[in-house]
């Protein structure tokens, strides 16, 4: 937001060094985020097995007192993607210290259905089932990520369009 103002102004004003600025700035944006995005595609095995460690992790403070944020949003994903747990719903073993599962889990949902048997327990992995939502949606998001890059191309090509007229201005009418 404030590299955008940074741009407007330059504009409004035809203030070279504002100018110059926002298209430095634009720039370096646009190509971190294509060497985070080559990153993630040379790293992706990595990262995957970090973030299932991650969740993991995230599974202990579930239900803890301050952490109500991270309990509902547990409960949602179990309840709209149909899974349990984020490789399976053995992951709530090590965290109840018992065989059972947070109600969540449920293929019909009711109080303390997670303690009943584990046959009326969701069997897919939530990782996996995330995962594969977001590779069907793939499309959308690189439809997405392809209006952004375009959006910055096009800041970049203007701004310093900009930049190359205000110079010849100064340079004509000084």
């Amino acid at each position: 937001m404030v590299i955008g103002c940074l741009g407007c102004v330059g504009a409004v004003k035809e203030n070279r060094p504002l100018l110059l600025s926002f298209f430095i700035l634009l720039l370096l944006i646009l190509l971190l985020e294509i060497l985070f995005m080559i990153l993630f595609f040379a790293y992706q095995d990595q990262i995957d097995l970090y973030a299932q460690s991650d969740l993991k992790k995230g599974l202990q403070l579930f239900g803890t007192e301050g952490n109500i944020g991270l309990t509902n949003a547990w409960s949602i994903v179990q309840t709209d993607f149909r899974c349990c747990g984020v490789t399976n719903h053995t992951d709530w073993f090590h965290v109840y210290n018992a065989s059972r599962v947070p109600d969540s889990c449920c293929l019909e949902y009711s109080d303390n259905c997670g303690l009943e048997n584990p046959g009326t327990w969701w069997t897919a992995p939530c990782y996996e089932r995330v995962k594969g939502w977001l590779q069907d949606n793939l499309v959308a998001l690189w439809i997405f990520a392809l209006c952004t890059a375009l959006t910055q191309i096009l800041g970049l090509v203007f701004s310093m369009t900009m930049f190359c007229h205000a110079l010849r201005a100064d340079t004509f009418y000084a």
